[in-house]
């Protein structure tokens, strides 16, 4: 058996978390997403509304694909403690395969017990638009042990932060803006709103 492991900070989660998701569904016997709290990131809102967009999301692939599913329990700070979460869950046999944005591939070096983690999974990079992966960032991860493929896909030219930062709902599906909408968690939704109020 085949698991992806697909944690993400999910703030708020974008189509381009979906795309992957579904890629994933199409390639793996199991997808396990999770929202996460990255220590290298601020994050605007709080863990539980994050992981029920990404619900929202995932329930808008199942309708097609029965092998995702949100386990919001293997959330941790560190990967290698949601790894052990994953073994305590499905036993040592699957293959674990740990999903990253090529924006991550830099930072791989200094999470916690890096090589102790890469020696248990496989890694899976999605490339991203404007995160390049360049040879230097894979030889560092491969020289700590990193098993490392590159999906045969690119994602989304869309993000998290563009859309907290600029307000661009067309990122989002409409599932993810309407509980946004209902839970008031982006400034920049709100100034949205505002403005349409004062019109």
């Amino acid at each position: 058996m085949r698991i992806a492991l697909f944690g993400t900070s999910a703030d708020p989660p974008t189509a381009g978390h979906q795309a992957i998701l579904s890629w994933l569904s199409e390639h793996y016997d199991w997808v396990a997403v999770w929202a996460a709290d990255n220590p290298f990131k601020s994050h605007q809102t709080a863990l539980i509304h994050r992981a029920a967009m990404l619900q929202l999301l995932i329930s808008d692939i199942q309708t097609s694909r029965h092998n995702i599913a949100l386990e919001q329990e293997l959330s941790s700070f560190r990967t290698l403690e949601t790894l052990e979460k994953a073994k305590m869950r499905w036993g040592e046999n699957p293959e674990y395969t740990l999903v990253i944005g090529s924006d991550l591939l830099n930072q791989l070096p200094r999470w916690y017990q890096v090589e102790d983690l890469l020696r248990q999974v496989q890694l899976l990079v999605v490339p991203r638009p404007g995160y390049a992966i360049d040879e230097s960032s894979l030889e560092g991860v491969q020289k700590l042990g990193g098993k490392i493929a590159i999906a045969s896909l690119t994602g989304l030219d869309i993000s998290s932060t563009a859309y907290r930062e600029h307000g661009d709902s067309q990122a989002l599906t409409p599932p993810i803006v309407a509980y946004i909408n209902r839970e008031h968690l982006y400034k920049c939704q709100d100034a949205t709103t505002k403005s349409f109020q004062l019109r």
